[in-house]
């Protein structure tokens, strides 16, 4: 069966960095339109950034200039940079795969706190 694996969450203090990876399998990797979202406590899920087959990026206007999200097909592996990391940032990020059929991690959960 499909699987999305999300790894590289954890805590991190305010302005630091993490990367994030997701790990595909059993899927037609670079047919899939790949994305990240995140869900914070008491708040709707939410579109971070996401990256079609031939490279074109979207971000939600809050990580512009901070996060870079990468694919590298070879790998069946999409990534999420995260740079000058901010408390709003602290919430659980699902990867997502969406071409035929949508697709969900389990997601990694990331604390941003000092």
């Amino acid at each position: 069966q499909v699987q999305l694996v999300e790894s590289g969450g954890g805590l991190v203090q305010p302005g630091g960095s993490l990367r994030l990876s997701c790990a595909a399998s059993r899927i037609a990797f670079s047919h899939y339109v790949m994305g990240w979202y995140r869900q914070a406590p008491g708040k709707q899920r939410e579109l971070v950034a996401s990256i079609t087959k031939d490279g074109t990026i979207t971000y939600a206007d809050s990580v512009k200039g901070r996060f870079t999200i990468s694919r590298d097909n070879a790998k069946n592996t999409v990534y999420l940079q995260m740079n000058s990391l901010q408390s709003e940032d602290t919430a659980v990020y699902y990867c997502n795969a969406d071409w035929l059929r949508e697709y969900w991690g389990k997601g990694t959960l990331v604390t941003v706190s000092s």
